[in-house]
């Protein structure tokens, strides 16, 4: 999910040219459509209420795109900010939240560095899936911008809130492994110089068909990974999420 500025290389963890930037400025819809059908188990809601229980927290999301998490927390926790930097994102974020009923969330646009939030209002900040993308889109300055989100990120947490960051730890894969060197020096980055601890989690994929399966990965995880699913007639497509996680 997005939440950082920049231009974005053409790149996939599964091979394949994908062009991010596209995908989250014109694609929401096909996005939302993928990540509607990742986490079959449940297990992220599990993972995060056993982090910190989430009934009546006030939550900043941070990169929250569609605004799938925000969908899985809105229903347990007392309010919900979603920000992304990503207009389009955020309009099927919006229309899916009303579509739910929900009544205790706002989105607004806002980079990861810059939240729109005033300091020390939220109980829990969540980015999933977001930070990441600075050690593909800005390469050799990656720890100065996360830096600044994850600055961002326990600036708006009260004394005693909880910093939680989901990544990838590989799709298509049975066993964690980060996709890259430079997310794997990340997330050794927030272990060793910022104090996270870490757990991994399953958060597979189970489409409808092979069909499906084949366009929706190929759309957003590259040729490769599809013409796999494909050749495997796979409708179940495994995939290892890692979590982060430290008090403010």
């Amino acid at each position: 999910m997005t939440g950082v500025a920049g231009v974005a290389d053409d790149q996939s963890q599964a091979g394949g040219a994908v062009d991010y930037r596209a995908i989250y400025n014109h694609h929401a819809a096909e996005y939302d459509r993928l990540v509607s059908r990742e986490d079959h188990q449940g297990n992220l809601l599990r993972a995060l209420h056993g982090i910190r229980p989430l009934d009546g927290l006030s939550v900043v999301e941070m990169g929250a795109g569609t605004g799938r998490l925000t969908r899985l927390l809105a229903p347990r926790v007392a309010r919900i900010l979603a920000c992304d930097i990503a207009p389009h994102m955020l309009g099927v974020a919006r229309a899916r939240l009303r579509a739910d009923g929900l009544r205790n969330w706002r989105v607004a646009a806002a980079d990861n560095r810059r939240l729109p939030v005033a300091g020390g209002v939220a109980d829990l900040a969540v980015a999933g899936w977001s930070f990441g993308h600075a050690t593909g889109w800005t390469r050799g300055s990656w720890r100065s911008e996360i830096g600044r989100a994850l600055a961002e990120m326990l600036r708006v947490l009260r004394p005693g809130g909880t910093a939680v960051i989901l990544e990838t730890l590989g799709t298509g894969r049975e066993t964690p492994q980060p996709p890259t060197d430079a997310l794997a020096a990340y997330y050794a980055w927030l272990e060793r110089e910022h104090g996270f601890r870490s757990l991994w989690i399953r958060t597979d994929y189970r489409f409808a068909s092979v069909a499906e399966a084949e366009a929706l990965t190929g759309f957003f995880f590259g040729a490769e990974l599809a013409r796999r699913v494909a050749r495997e007639g796979l409708t179940r497509v495994p995939e290892c999420t890692g979590v982060w996680w430290r008090a403010a």
